[in-house]
Formats: structure tokens, sequence, C-alpha cells
């Protein structure tokens, strides 16, 4: 696995839009004062023109939105690039992109959402590290959780271990100022499938948001089965959150990625809150999840702090983690190797 440098003092920070940009004065004020907190620690950012614009669902075109994330891979100073957004079409810049780049000039790579399509991709197609963690806007909050320090350690090479933390915010709620931090809306709660009170998983990390991830499957970036063969020692810990899903599409997701064969080293399952299942389903998101993944008898962890509803981990694909669950609790430890 390769580990690109960490952040030193004067290095630079990329900000770029390989999804969608912003488009909203609330989100311009939130990404200036992330910008200028990060330039005050002694991170410069350098931005490039699609992070600001919106048509369509997309900050550009495809080829526009692969000729300014390769910018700033190409930067010399540039040792980290964030993605200022989620959103639906990075698929398509993928097509564009040049991996060669990418390879011979390895950067980390930051983002959740639909930005599993990449750092997924760069993880399983070229062996290198990205972090499925915050998008660039959370930097922008007055005052910086817990998990947006844990974050900017980590990019120092500081892997924290990180702890679940106590709330989390369970609604999208509308910023006033552009710099609020999370809403304590429900108390983390953690969850696992064994009798144990409490269990640990170990293995290499992989995963992101299983909307995306279904796109990658058969297309000529699913390198899954190469990946985890060769990891296969270690055994694949995965890791996964869901943005729009209900019973029928959980079950019929999971069902596809085991079919393709991608769990066939896993050594067990991770499953951040989901987003937008159902409250009132007759049956639970974890329910789902067991009817489609029950038969491979490997442990699962439930509503841990990854994904769409914050605060979450920063998580390190090609890492090798070990994840705690315990009494309503959880923590992740990773480790280069």
């Amino acid at each position: 696995m390769i580990y690109p440098c960490f952040l030193k003092k004067g290095d630079r920070i990329g900000v770029t839009a390989p999804s969608d940009g912003n488009s909203k004065e609330i989100d311009y004020i939130r990404l200036d004062h992330g910008i200028d907190k990060l330039t005050q620690l002694g991170y410069p950012v350098v931005e490039t023109p699609n992070v600001r614009t919106s048509v369509n669902g997309r900050s550009a075109s495809g080829e526009r939105r692969a000729e300014e994330f390769l910018s700033l891979m190409n930067h010399p100073k540039v040792k980290v690039i964030v993605s200022a957004k989620g959103g639906d079409f990075l698929c398509e810049m993928l097509s564009i992109l040049d991996f060669d780049t990418i390879r011979k000039n390895p950067k980390w790579l930051q983002g959740y959402s639909d930005n599993t399509g990449i750092l997924f991709t760069v993880t399983t197609l070229c062996d290198i590290a990205t972090l499925y963690g915050n998008n660039f806007n959370d930097f922008g909050m007055e005052c910086w959780h817990e998990s947006v320090i844990n974050d900017m350690e980590i990019l120092k090479g500081n892997l924290v271990e990180q702890s679940s933390f106590t709330y989390h915010e369970d609604c999208f709620h509308d910023k006033i100022t552009g710099l609020e931090g999370y809403q304590e809306d429900k108390e983390v709660y953690w969850q696992h499938t064994k009798e144990a009170k409490e269990i640990t998983m170990k293995g290499r990390l992989i995963g992101g948001c299983l909307d995306v991830l279904l796109n990658l499957v058969g297309t000529r970036f699913d390198q899954v089965k190469a990946f985890t063969e060769k990891y296969q020692e270690d055994g694949i810990l995965w890791y996964m959150e869901s943005f729009d899903t209900n019973r029928e599409k959980m079950i019929v997701s999971l069902w596809q990625l085991k079919e393709a064969g991608w769990f066939a080293n896993a050594s067990g399952f991770i499953f951040g809150r989901p987003c937008f299942y159902p409250e009132d389903a007759a049956v639970s998101y974890r329910e789902a999840v067991e009817e489609s993944l029950g038969e491979l008898n490997l442990p699962m962890i439930f509503d841990a702090d990854i994904g769409h509803k914050g605060p979450q981990f920063t998580v390190m694909n090609g890492a090798y983690g070990s994840v705690y669950c315990g009494y309503g609790k959880g923590k992740l430890r990773m480790e280069m190797r």
C-alpha cells in the first residue's frame, strides 16, 4: 500500500469539485472561512475555479473537472486534495481521468458521499491510500468539532484513535451564519450482531457510500477482486453508509456486490448511520442488511460514526484497521502497513 506524504507547515491544501460545486451564498461564507482557518494554521489553500459553480448538479463538464483535479495533482506544493462537495455525477470525470498522473505523484485525496467514486477507485486500482471523511466546507465551522480536529491530525500523520461521539445530527439543518457546527439531535449508539457484549474486528479498510459503489461494479474501474486477493491474509474490513436507500434497494445492492465477488475475503462489515432510510419501515436498516449478508456469518457493526449524518470518523482506505464496538460505543485504530 502506498501512503502519500503527510502535511507539513507551509504545504498547500487543494480544494476542487469533482462532483458538484458550491452554489449558495451561505456555502461561500463557509468555504471562505475554511480557507482562512487553514491558512492561519500554516496550510495555504489552492482553490480551482469549479469550486464556486453548479450547473445541473455539476461543478463543470467532466473534462473540466478532470482537468482541474489534475492541475492540483501536478501542483508541486499541494500535498492534500479535499473535495468541495458531494453530488451525483463524479463518475463522468472518471472516464477522462489520467490515472498514470495519480500513480506517479500520489497525494492524499479526501471527501465523502459521491467522492467515493474517486477515493475507492484510486485505492483499489492504484494501491494508494485515500481518506473517506469531511468535505472541505466542514473546515469552515467556527469552532472545529472533535471530528474535524481528528481529521486534521490524521492529515498531518498523527493517526489518532477515534472514539464514537456523544451525539449526531439526524436531520439536515439550514445554516444561518454559515459557521455552525453539528446539531446534537440524537445520542450516538453503536450496535453489533454478535452475542458478546463487546467485539473487535480487524482487517484492511475499504468502502464508502453504497449508492456510489454500485456504479462501479462491472466497469473497467472495478478491480476489487484483485485488491481483496492481494490483501486476503489481512482480511478485508468493509465499511459502508448509504444516502438514499429503502429495504428493497439495500438488499439488492448488497446482493449485487456479493455476487460480484467483492466480499470473498471479508473479515467483517461496519455500517454508518443511513441517511434517508425510512424510519417507519416495517423492516429496519439492520434487518435489511442481515437479510442480504447474514449467510456470510461475519460480524457486523451498525450506526457507526461514518457518513452523511455527522460528525464522522476519517477512515483511511487501504490502512489496516481495528474497530471496537461495545456498550453502544465504538473506536477505530488505523495502522499504515
